[in-house]
């Protein structure tokens, strides 16, 4: 199990019009190939205009071939178009869950 936690710093004021593009545009092409959720969050406190989103893989290699063909994807590459030049700061981590850490959603199971 691997999980990636993503966090994207926005420019003041674009989160509306970002969340706008993913919800419409992103998120479908993003669940479709990504398949397991955690989790998607917006800062409320600390630094403030940011986006952390949380997705479970299988492995390294399972999080790479979902990430090609995310990038190929013609749903994704219009969601990047929209979004373009609304980040201004990335930041992936990939997290290994310990043995005693609650279960991560598995492969097309449906949250409580």
């Amino acid at each position: 199990m691997l999980i990636e936690q993503r966090t994207y710093t926005l420019q003041p004021g674009a989160m509306p019009r970002f969340l706008a593009a993913y919800e419409s545009l992103g998120f479908a092409a993003h669940r479709d190939i990504y398949e397991r959720l955690v989790g998607y969050f917006v800062s409320e406190t600390g630094t403030l205009n940011q986006i952390v989103h949380i997705w479970a893989f299988d492995s390294f290699e399972d999080r790479n071939a979902r990430r090609d063909r995310l990038q190929r994807d013609p749903r994704w590459q219009q969601y990047m178009e929209q979004v373009k030049g609304l980040v201004v700061q990335q930041e992936s981590r990939l997290l290994r869950p310990t043995g005693w850490s609650p279960a991560v959603p598995k492969l097309n199971e449906t949250p409580r």
